[in-house]
């Protein structure tokens, strides 16, 4: 692989994850409301894994706690 493959490969994946990311804060807004500065932080430094389980917690939690616990 080349160092221009390494870095468009590279890209793509942040780009993946910040879009993950983007779609998970608009879910839990809409859910929750307003949300605490450390949920948003907390997401934003959440890595892929992180946030899958908490895109899939939140079709099913009543409360920010039970995606986050």
């Amino acid at each position: 692989m080349t160092t221009a493959e390494r870095l468009m490969a590279r890209g793509r994946a942040e780009g993946e994850v910040r879009g993950m990311c983007s779609s998970l804060l608009r879910q839990l807004e809409f859910k929750f409301g307003q949300l605490p500065t450390g949920v948003v932080e907390a997401v934003r430094a959440a890595d892929p894994a992180e946030l899958r389980l908490w895109a899939l917690r939140v079709l099913t939690a009543s409360t920010l706690d039970e995606i986050f616990a």
